[in-house]
């Protein structure tokens, strides 16, 4: 994917995208669905179709062209994770790199991050178990490829701070872990 080759989401897609990421957030845990993206990864999508002019956003991948091919299809300044207000991370997150983002305040908790995050699976890895608002008790989740470090950089903010983390695989599923869940290694 080149600069060149990225256009704006048709309204559709960035609607029932839209519309996706917002039930994933809603009720966390549960499996969602991407709608099938311009040839892009799946990860990219809910950046495509939340990034606009005065949201910064960041790529995080081993290649510069999809942050370029973002900024350019969306007119959203390119920066880095830590000034971030969307990020697609379509690598593996180092250890301690989550714990980066956007977490907002008290008193201004919209100024936190929406990160996404590119796993392989939302089954198979180490096990979480994650309480909150939206959950029933308790749900156990096990997804590949988060970071090690995930419930404690969760930890490090005090609700209503905290970024917000969508986890979507290459074929479009979407888990989401808003702010309000509390995240546990089981």
């Amino acid at each position: 994917m080149t600069a060149a080759g990225l256009a704006p989401l048709d309204p559709d897609t960035a609607q029932r995208t839209f519309r996706a990421v917002l039930d994933a957030l809603a009720r966390p845990g549960t499996v969602h669905r991407l709608p099938a993206g311009p040839g892009v990864p799946a990860a990219l999508l809910p950046t495509l179709a939340l990034a606009d002019l005065d949201t910064p956003v960041a790529v995080l991948t081993e290649n510069p062209d999809p942050a370029d091919a973002v900024a350019t299809a969306t007119t959203a300044p390119v920066t880095d994770l830590p000034a971030a207000r969307l990020v697609a991370a379509l690598r593996p997150l180092a250890a301690g790199e989550l714990g980066t983002a956007r977490t907002g305040s008290a008193a201004a908790p919209e100024d936190a991050a929406l990160v996404t995050l590119a796993v392989p699976a939302l089954d198979g890895g180490a096990p979480l178990r994650i309480s909150g608002p939206g959950i029933a008790g308790t749900r156990t989740l096990a997804p590949v490829g988060v970071p090690a470090d995930l419930a404690a950089a969760r930890a490090g903010a005090a609700f209503p701070a905290g970024a917000d983390l969508l986890l979507v695989t290459p074929d479009g599923q979407l888990l989401g872990l808003p702010r309000s869940t509390r995240i546990e290694e089981d």
